[in-house]
């Protein structure tokens, strides 16, 4: 087979751009492991889609883990240290003497068991975060599901449940970012945004920050080799394998 019929195999069914992004990145890193800092100056260099807010950064690692088995999971959170460049809508589950802090400090929905109700008719959330005080934890159950399903049911392990609102509200938007495994043991984790207020140093910065949170969370039973593989990717475009 000739090189040119295994490079229209390679991107059939692909864009233009898509195509051309990955003859950036072939030209650029010979398709090989490169640092962070190699690969984001690769990435600010791809051409990408006209989103409002730019095209998101995204960091994807495959994980040796077994998805199915409890005591292997891997959910964690990281503060980035720049931002993920996303403007979060924050619900917060608080009794009614935090409610004015918490609308204050900018939660987006706000209240405890008139707010469960209002969730639990609708069946809808509008969020993209849930936090919640201990005690308001024990009215969550009826809409327990709605939350898990749509990936947002507070969590001790994430830092999304607490009687500190303001600290758990101002962390979420400096730059925390959840992240659990998926079906196929990989995690994807925002890291930035393509913008005037990323450039590479700040967009390294977020991917070493993000790595090194996934490195932590390695559960205690994994003693073989953990972190199989790491790609950072723009939206839409190919991705860097960086380890």
């Amino acid at each position: 087979m000739s090189t040119n019929t295994k490079k229209v195999l390679k991107i059939k069914g692909k864009s233009k751009k898509y195509s051309a992004n990955s003859d950036i990145i072939t030209a650029e890193t010979n398709n090989q492991v490169v640092s962070v800092e190699k690969a984001v100056e690769t990435l600010l260099k791809l051409e990408a889609p006209k989103f409002k807010d730019g095209t998101s950064v995204e960091l994807h690692v495959k994980l040796n883990i077994n998805p199915t088995k409890s005591d292997q999971l891997v959910r964690s959170s990281v503060v980035l240290p720049n931002g993920s460049g996303k403007s979060v809508k924050i619900a917060a589950f608080v009794t009614s003497m935090n409610e004015d802090l918490a609308k204050k400090l900018g939660a987006y929905r706000v209240g405890g068991e008139e707010l469960i109700n209002q969730i639990k008719e609708s069946g809808k959330v509008d969020f993209d975060i849930a936090i919640a005080q201990p005690e308001l934890m024990k009215q969550l159950p009826p809409i327990a599901r709605i939350l898990g399903t749509a990936g947002v049911m507070p969590n001790p392990k994430t830092g999304t449940v607490g009687d500190n609102i303001e600290e758990i509200i101002k962390t979420i938007l400096a730059g925390k970012v959840d992240y659990k495994n998926d079906k196929s043991g990989n995690v994807h984790i925002l890291v930035g945004k393509v913008n005037s207020k990323f450039d590479a140093a700040k967009l390294t910065q977020n991917i070493n920050a993000a790595i090194e949170s996934v490195e932590k969370a390695k559960p205690d039973v994994i003693k073989k080799k953990y972190i199989l593989s790491i790609h950072v990717a723009t939206t839409m475009s190919p991705s860097i394998k960086v380890r």
